[in-house]
């Protein structure tokens, strides 16, 4: 069957990558996406699929399914189509839902009945702006997967095996304010709170795993330098590859939040922003995924992805099993939210990478399918290695 899948890929080439160029070519930003959800939405109507349009409190997020046979597993395959705002699509966004849909159309035609199963297309809009995946995993949605599959453009053809937990904070020191010559006694200054604060979290970094991170900046001016600020703000985001590690560097930089504000007799508020988790890595389901890669013949195969950013797919990967496949369409060592990403954004490459991703993943979607005991498999992978995160 796998040979038909690829078949179908191929025969659906021309309007895959029809779908990819009209997203390149009418570049949205995150939330913004109307022209991409209308042309996606009503491709997958035209298909078959029973689709619903916008989720929750995202306009442009959408959710496409097809039933085959009865019961069994739901699949999911996730799709992004923002683009940077006044940069267009340097990310390669366009190239995730043709790839997306073509893997769940080609299964759609060759899957026999007897494999029961439920193929569904996630459009998550504003992965770049708000990560879109977080708001729908609040609002009831992603949850009804049971492996999620994604996409992304790039250099090489890998699988990503981590993603970066984030805590986003920020921080607001009030002290009082008075005159730095005639009277600093009388001040107590937000400024310095925020410094001791800045100087702790330098202490702090001898004191953690190598791979953890930890960025800080000031985002208001304290004002002139004869005064004593009684106003002081900072932004701190602090990234750990296991989100529950994560929370607990969170509890010790409170720690020095709250001892800076004391050694300055100054009050302190810190905001929590929308953070980012960490992913649960799948060894099994990644090697399933690269063993479709070597068949369908993708370029440039690598080893998996050590060293990555943060990601909301992370979210979705510490709940679900999921995977990201990356295909390359770039050179290597093109950086993201490049101008290179645009200009091999319409390439043959470009679309050689929609049809390499479709096909992957089809090919793992049948290959689990097909082997008993596999989604077994790779459940059981999945709870066993977030238990042990969780121990860290």
């Amino acid at each position: 069957m796998k040979d038909k899948l690829f078949e179908q890929v191929e025969a659906l080439r021309p309007r895959l990558c029809a779908l990819s160029d009209a997203i390149f070519d009418h570049p949205e930003p995150g939330l913004e996406e109307t022209f991409a959800c209308g042309l996606l939405t009503d491709f997958l109507c035209k298909e078959g699929f029973s689709v619903q349009k916008g989720l929750g409190s995202l306009s442009t997020a959408f959710r496409a399914e097809w039933v085959c046979g009865e019961g069994g597993p739901v699949f999911g395959f996730l799709c992004e189509y923002d683009a940077l705002r006044g940069f267009g699509h340097g990310c390669g966004h366009q190239l995730q839902a043709p790839a997306a849909i073509g893997a769940a159309l080609a299964l759609k035609r060759c899957l026999p009945a007897e494999f029961g199963c439920r193929l569904v297309v996630y459009g998550t809009p504003a992965e770049e702006t708000i990560g879109g995946k977080i708001t729908l995993l609040k609002e009831g949605f992603l949850q009804d997967l049971d492996i999620a599959l994604i996409t992304h453009g790039g250099p090489m053809t890998c699988v990503d095996v981590r993603s970066m937990a984030l805590a986003s904070l920020d921080v607001i020191f009030t002290g009082k304010s008075s005159h730095s010559a005639i009277q600093p006694e009388n001040g107590r200054s937000a400024l310095d709170a925020l410094l001791l604060t800045f100087q702790g979290v330098e202490f702090l970094r001898e004191h953690v795993p190598e791979d953890t991170r930890m960025h800080y900046t000031v985002t208001q001016s304290p004002g002139p330098a004869n005064v004593v600020p009684a106003r002081a703000e900072g932004s701190f985001i602090l990234r750990s590859y296991n989100s529950d590690y994560l929370r607990k560097l969170t509890a010790r930089f409170e720690n020095i939040v709250r001892g800076a504000a004391l050694m300055t007799e100054t009050q302190y508020e810190i905001v929590h922003n929308e953070g980012m988790e960490s992913t649960v890595p799948v060894l099994s389901l990644g090697d399933l995924i690269m063993e479709n890669a070597r068949l369908a013949g993708a370029p440039n195969i690598q080893p998996p992805r050590l060293k990555t950013g943060s990601t909301d797919f992370g979210n979705v990967s510490y709940r679900i099993p999921g995977c990201c496949l990356r295909i390359p369409f770039v050179p290597e060592g093109s950086p993201s939210h490049s101008q290179v990403f645009l200009d091999f954004g319409k390439s043959p490459e470009a679309h050689d990478a929609v049809c390499f991703g479709a096909k992957i993943l089809a090919g793992t979607v049948q290959d689990i399918l097909s082997t008993p005991g596999k989604l077994e498999e790779i459940r059981r992978e999945f709870d066993e290695t977030r238990a042990k995160m969780s121990q860290a």
